[in-house]
């Protein structure tokens, strides 16, 4: 009786584990087909994106260096636009663009870009290629451990690839294109050159852009995309058609951890924030805040010591994220202690200013400014220039170049000039080996950037004009054999013109 019993029990478990393991699989299936439908009504919205781009050469100024093609991904959004990464577009002369399953290409042109958070709004004048092609919306960003799916065309291939992976954190990351360091979320579906530009999608909605995959070889299938709250900020700043940006208070922060510097500066034990070191001229920190003050809160959200705040549950980000919400013209509340008493102010946002080092950031869609003086060819020091050496620039570039990327500018010097290379003539002969050498005056008074730098020459009225490096090492130029020797130098060397396109202009408007 007992086994009897026993075989009946195992034969209602057996059909119950049967009918648990089919439900199991109509569901699944179910399931499969409800993410194909989605994947389908989407596929239609992507489209590939041709770039034919020509960078000017930083070395040679004058020219351009030699036109190349690329491709990338991009989703069409609201007004008949699409979004993609402004690296997919940077410096491009000829854009394309082509739907899902549509052999035809579509002449495009970049109608927004921000460089700063790599993104871009494209537009088509045939308003043809809008045609079944749903605009898709811009969601939130989705919880830690949320499946994604990215879009695009990695590889340089024909056909729309869909990967799926999972959202693993959000957290500050220095964008590639741009080196900005601003919120990204980070996925480990598979990310190739060419899915640049391709939604991330979450509930049929955007949750983010595809920008990088994860540098140096050290990780695989790690990459990382532009969230919601900077697609939103970029929206919302192409609404007028002008670039603004992302604003800055115009004041830099250390981490305030140790004990020691806590009490120094005046904190309780149960007070936190991070130390203001520097305060930059003409910001609106300035005659605000001092250096020494500690930042304690940012829009009544408290900082902790190692420059974090709590934007949500599951978000916990630099403090920078909060400034970087805000449009030009938005108030920012600081609540700050200074000698171990609190206070309250309030700052505008505004621009950034063009630079806070000696070195200007790297710029696209822009004309290298340059001035041939005695056939030597001076320009601005910036990162267009240091990165010209290369991808291991890092290494490979002057050392002087890049230690100028940690000082600070001023009102006295905004930036550097650089006597890049030496054309030979006889008017500078002795000088022919100089090469990336940083000016530091001219005939004894010192240059606050370029411009300045330009000016000075231009209206030097002293029989030599006397180049002076900070080390002591001086290049001397005989003015008047200067300006008589220009128009040979610039055929021999077959050089359209001493100086770049609209200086002058620039310099009467610095003048201004």
């Amino acid at each position: 009786m007992v086994a009897a019993g026993s075989a009946v029990i195992a034969r209602q478990y057996l059909l119950s584990a049967v009918l648990a393991f089919t439900w199991l699989l109509t569901f699944s299936s179910a399931a499969s087909a409800q993410i194909t439908e989605e994947i389908r009504e989407i596929e239609s919205s992507i489209v590939k994106i041709y770039t034919t781009s020509a960078a000017p050469d930083y070395f040679t100024p004058w020219r351009l260096m030699t036109p190349g093609q690329s491709s990338g991904s991009g989703a069409v959004i609201d007004g008949n636009r699409i979004l993609t990464n402004a690296h997919v577009v940077a410096n491009a002369s000829y854009v394309q663009v082509q739907k899902h399953n549509d052999p035809e290409r579509y002449l495009a042109r970049v109608g927004f870009v921000s460089h700063a958070s790599d993104l871009a709004l494209l537009e088509v004048e045939d308003e043809a290629f809008f045609n079944d092609t749903p605009a898709l919306a811009i969601g939130d960003l989705p919880e830690p451990n949320t499946e994604v799916f990215v879009f695009g065309y990695p590889v340089g291939g024909r056909t729309l690839s869909v990967t799926k992976g999972i959202l693993s954190r959000v957290e500050q990351q220095v964008y590639a294109h741009s080196g900005e360091y601003l919120l990204a979320g980070q996925i480990d579906a598979a990310i190739n050159p060419g899915n640049s530009g391709g939604p991330v999608i979450v509930d049929g909605k955007i949750a983010g852009v595809v920008m990088q995959s994860a540098a140096g070889g050290r990780t695989e299938s790690l990459g990382y995309f532009v969230p919601p709250d900077i697609l939103r900020h970029m929206l919302t700043d192409a609404s007028d058609g002008s670039y603004d940006g992302f604003p800055d208070l115009g004041f830099r922060t250390q981490d305030l951890e140790s004990p020691a510097a806590k009490a120094a500066y005046g904190l309780r034990e149960d007070q936190s924030g991070v130390l203001v070191i520097k305060v930059f001229s003409n910001s609106p920190a300035d005659g605000v805040l001092q250096e020494n003050d500690v930042v304690l809160s940012i829009d009544g959200v408290a900082i902790a010591g190692d420059s974090t705040i709590s934007l949500s549950r599951t978000l916990q980000t630099n403090y920078k994220h909060a400034i970087d919400l805000k449009q030009i013209g938005d108030e920012v509340e600081l609540t700050l202690s200074r000698h171990g008493k609190e206070r309250t102010v309030t700052l505008t946002a505004r621009r950034r200013q063009e630079n806070y080092s000696l070195v200007r950031g790297e710029e696209f869609d822009a004309i290298p400014e340059y001035y041939i003086y005695g056939g030597i060819l001076f320009v601005p020091l910036n990162m267009n220039l240091i990165k010209r050496w290369g991808s291991d620039w890092t290494r490979s570039a002057p050392v002087n170049l890049l230690h100028a990327r940690s000082q600070w500018s001023s009102p006295e010097r905004r930036e550097m000039v650089v006597a890049l290379q030496v054309l030979a003539a006889d008017v500078n002969s002795g000088y022919h080996d100089v090469r990336n050498w940083i000016v530091d005056s001219v005939n004894g008074e010192p240059i606050q950037d370029f411009y300045d730098f330009v000016q000075q020459l231009r209206g030097n009225e002293s029989e030599f004009v006397v180049l002076r490096s900070d080390s002591g090492f001086q290049l001397v130029i005989d003015h008047l054999e200067a300006i008589a020797s220009e128009d040979d130098i610039l055929q021999r060397y077959r050089i359209p013109a001493s100086y770049s396109d609209g200086l002058f202009e620039d310099v009467q408007l610095m003048a201004q």
